[in-house]
């Protein structure tokens, strides 16, 4: 529907829970031809998530967006589009894709596409170790420069208290990756015996600091290290916790559709520059105004 004084319908869908709960909470809204990619940018920031994903049912195409701007792929928001798309009457879905209904959540599971990896350079290790607060030798054996949609470092980590100790220089991480070329660095431990491990996300340059969860770093580490399975605990670091499986293949994740018995909520894009009519909204968990973005803005 056009952006008007009631604003887009915006559903809230928690991606990726562990056990039912925390997750990934994304903004997912029927596709509106007539919102510019700057109110799309607006989303997030209105209805309180990191992403944003614009569905056009008839056909599940899918847009992702950020403060920042748009994604060429998005694995959570993935999940969320496909989830929603489930509750749809008469609903299509992605090729490759299937759900399962459980109660009140939905288990997702897609392919995300090909994968690229390769060794990073020194050139693009060292600003990001710096900014991360690491040397060389906090690094395990193993760091790739992995590519689906858009590149990003895996960098293994020793032992999940150095993992939790992270604490990034935001700016810096952001100038650094964004100077590279890379969507952001998803760190992580070594899988134990039933191939389970920790991880974290951080993507400033696209307007995200730390990701809850991340499908599609998931599906790189998981095509990196080649296991059957690759069971991978996010989210907290953000008391969010949450969960994904992964082969070198396929991401399976759990989303639980959180709209309230009055139906989507909506948000008013019809804002200046940076400015934005605050909208009582149970999904909104931030402040109603809208804010220049934390990363560079354009296509991310």
């Amino acid at each position: 529907m056009p952006a008007s004084a009631s604003g887009p319908s915006v559903t809230l869908v928690h991606a990726c829970l562990r056990e039912g709960r925390g997750g990934s909470p994304t903004a997912v809204l029927p596709e509106d031809p007539s919102l510019t990619d700057e109110q799309r940018r607006r989303v997030p920031a209105l209805a309180g998530t990191s992403h944003a994903v614009f569905v056009e049912p008839a056909t599940a195409r899918l847009r992702f967006f950020t403060t920042a701007g748009e994604l060429p792929a998005c694995g959570h928001g993935t999940v969320a589009a496909l989830a929603w798309l489930a509750t749809r009457p008469g609903h299509r879905s992605l090729p490759g894709s299937r759900v399962r209904r459980q109660g009140d959540h939905h288990t997702v599971e897609f392919t995300p596409g090909p994968v690229t990896l390769r060794p990073p350079t020194p050139a693009e290790l060292t600003p990001v170790l710096a900014a991360l607060g690491l040397a060389p030798a906090d690094l395990a054996p193993g760091a790739r420069l992995a590519t689906l949609g858009r590149p990003r470092l895996l960098l293994p980590l020793h032992s999940r208290a150095r993992l939790a100790a992270l604490s990034p220089d935001f700016a810096a991480l952001g100038a650094a990756t964004h100077r590279l070329g890379l969507l952001g660095c998803y760190l992580h431990t070594a899988p134990d015996p039933r191939h389970h491990l920790a991880a974290r996300m951080f993507a400033p340059a696209i307007g995200v600091p730390e990701d809850i969860a991340n499908a599609n770093s998931t599906a790189c580490l998981a095509a990196h290290l080649g296991l059957p399975t690759l069971t991978v605990q996010m989210g907290d670091s953000l008391s969010a916790p949450a969960t994904l499986t992964a082969t070198p293949t396929t991401i399976t994740a759990t989303a639980r559709v959180a709209d309230t018995p009055k139906g989507p909520h909506r948000v008013d894009t019809r804002c200046g520059p940076f400015a934005a009519r605050r909208v009582p909204s149970a999904v909104r968990t931030t402040a109603g105004e809208c804010s220049p973005p934390a990363g560079p803005s354009g296509p991310a």
